[in-house]
């Protein structure tokens, strides 16, 4: 639950011991996390970080369970280099943390990543999915990118784009109801103007990290 004393809700749940399938790449100024399909594909998808960082085991089991689908999939450090959170750090200093990080602020590293993918994967058809930060980011880049052919907002934060409505390509959000980050009401009067979105009931923020799922 957000409060002041933390003043957002995220969560890693279980930390994964998982090593990855794929390989870190130099893509221009930034680094990346990519991974295969076995056959070749002409689909992508671009994976955006939550607060946690691009090099979290976590999500690179989602980069890797993408390209085990078909895809190729890329996790491309977003913070361009700047230190992710970290669980122990002082929530008290994530507000100051945050305003470095700007989730409305990645389209030069979204153009990179879509370069690379064009002309190194030769990838055609490119979507992005995020979490939290991430999602936020999705969000962004939906309203921004015409490249990008569709998204997936997973607990984004909604409320900070004015033109948040005005998306480019189908966008699909997925949020808690008893999410307090993201709150109910929020969710309620953007339901008629996004494309789709689902809403888990009696689920908080972070709904799909492990140990929430088993709990």
């Amino acid at each position: 639950m957000a409060n002041e004393a933390r003043p957002c809700p995220c969560d890693i749940g279980d930390r994964f011991e998982y090593g990855g399938l794929g390989q870190e790449v130099q893509v221009e100024h930034i680094k990346a996390y990519v991974c295969k399909p076995s056959a070749s594909m002409e689909k992508a998808v671009i994976v955006s970080q939550d607060i946690f960082g691009w090099q979290l085991p976590n999500t690179r089991y989602i980069v890797d369970m993408l390209a085990a689908n078909g895809y190729i999939a890329i996790c491309p450090d977003f913070f361009v280099g700047q230190k992710p959170w970290e669980p122990s750090d002082d929530w008290s200093t994530f507000t100051d943390w945050l305003k470095t990080r700007d989730a409305s602020k990645v389209e030069r590293e979204a153009d990179v990543v879509l370069k690379y993918l064009k002309e190194q994967c030769n990838a055609k058809k490119i979507g992005v999915i995020g979490f939290c930060w991430g999602g936020m980011a999705v969000h962004h880049l939906m309203l921004k990118n015409p490249e990008l052919k569709t998204g997936v907002a997973i607990y984004g934060v909604i409320k900070y784009f004015e033109e948040r409505y005005s998306l480019l390509h189908p966008t699909f959000f997925i949020f808690g109801e008893n999410d307090d980050y993201i709150p109910l009401e929020q969710v309620s009067s953007s339901a008629n103007t996004f494309v789709s979105s689902l809403l888990f009931k009696h689920a908080f923020h972070k709904i799909l990290c492990s140990e929430k799922l088993e709990n």
